[in-house]
C-alpha cells in the first residue's frame, strides 16, 4: 500500500510496576519505533503516585533514540513538589511536557498547589518561559465535571491563554464529535493544535470501564455488537480494528493535525492500524530482540 501524506502520530504509555512490566513495555516502543512515532508519552498517576517510574521511563525511552514526554498532573502536589518534577525533567533536557489536572487517588483529601491545568500552565511559563512545549487535554464530548460544553472549551481556551501550545483529546468513537468541537473551539478562538486522542479496542469489558470513569461514549451500534460477540476475543478484535481504523481514516482526510495513540502498553493493535492507514516509516528497522530491558 502506499503510505499516505500524514502530519505524524504519537503514542502514550503508563510506567511500569515491576521489572516484567518495563522489560515488556520496551519491547512495545521498540517494535513501534519501527514506524517513527512523533512522540512517546508517559503518564503521571493519579497523585503523580508514579512520578519517579515517569522520569524513568521517559529517559529510557529517548535512551533508545525516541522522544520521551513525561505527563505532570498537579493534583496532590505541593508547589515545591511541583518545581522539583520541572527542574528534573529540564536537567534530563527535556523540552516538551503534558500538562494536566490529574485525577485525585481514592482516600486523597487535599487538591494540591493547583486547582485547575490552567494554573499549572501559567507557573511552569512563569517558572521555565518558553522552555517547554506543552501539550493539555481536551475533551469533545465534554469534560465529566464542565457544567456545559460552552464552560467545557472556556476552561480549554484558559489553558492556551496561559501557556498551552496544543491539545491532545479524550478518545471518543465518534469522529463528528471531533468535528463539531473543533470547529466550536475555532469559533471560540482557538486556532492551536487539537489532535485526536485514539483508543484501540484491547477488550470490551476494559472499554466500559474506562468509558464509564472518564465519560467517553461508546456509541450504541458498537455496544451491541461487541455485546453480541461475548467472550469471543477474535471477533472483538476484529471489530475493533474495523471501527477504529475506518475513523481514523475519516479524521486524516478531514486534515486533523494528528493522531495520539493511547496503546496500553501494548503495539499490536497500534501497528495493525498504523499498517492499515499506511502511516509511519515503515523502513526504519526495529530493534534488535537482544536490547537489554529497562
Amino acid at each position: 500500500m502506499e503510505k499516505k501524506p500524514f502530519p505524524g502520530f504519537s503514542v502514550e504509555f503508563f510506567p511500569p510496576k515491576s521489572e516484567e512490566g518495563n522489560t515488556k513495555l520496551r519491547a512495545t516502543w521498540q517494535k513501534l519505533a519501527a514506524l517513527s512515532p512523533e512522540f512517546c508519552s508517559v503518564t503521571f498517576g493519579a497523585g503523580g503516585s508514579t512520578k519517579q517510574g515517569t522520569l524513568a521511563t521517559v529517559k529510557a525511552i529517548r535512551a533508545d533514540g525516541l522522544d520521551g514526554v513525561p505527563h505532570l498532573s498537579c493534583v496532590g502536589n505541593t508547589r515545591e513538589q511541583i518545581f522539583e518534577t520541572i527542574e528534573s525533567y529540564r536537567q534530563a533536557d527535556i523540552h516538551h511536557m503534558v500538562a494536566l489536572r490529574g485525577d485525585l487517588p481514592s482516600g486523597m483529601g487535599a487538591i494540591g498547589a493547583f486547582q485547575y491545568a490552567s494554573d499549572l500552565i501559567a507557573y511552569i511559563r512563569r517558572t521555565t518561559g518558553d522552555w517547554f512545549h506543552i501539550d493539555v487535554a481536551a475533551y469533545p464530548e465534554i469534560h465529566p465535571q464542565a457544567r456545559s460544553g460552552y464552560d467545557d472549551i472556556r476552561h480549554l481556551k484558559h489553558k492556551f491563554e496561559n501557556g498551552a501550545n496544543s491539545a491532545i483529546t479524550q478518545y471518543f468513537y465518534n469522529a463528528d464529535a471531533y468535528f463539531h468541537f473543533r470547529d466550536r473551539c475555532a469559533q471560540s478562538g482557538i486556532h492551536q493544535p487539537i489532535i485526536p486522542g485514539i483508543m484501540p479496542i484491547f477488550s470490551y469489558s476494559r472499554l466500559v470501564r474506562f468509558s464509564d470513569m472518564c465519560g467517553a461514549e461508546i456509541p450504541r451500534y458498537m455496544r451491541r455488537q461487541m455485546e453480541a460477540y461475548g467472550d469471543d476475543a477474535d471477533s472483538i478484535r476484529a471489530f475493533g480494528l474495523d471501527v477504529v481504523t475506518a475513523m481514523c481514516e475519516r479524521l486524516l482526510k478531514a486534515g486533523v493535525p494528528g493522531l495520539h495513540f493511547y496503546t496500553m502498553n501494548q503495539s499490536s493493535l497500534v501497528m495493525e492500524i498504523c499498517e492499515r492507514l499506511a502511516l509511519g516509516d515503515h523502513s526504519t528497522p526495529a530493534f534488535s530482540s537482544a536490547s537489554s530491558p529497562t
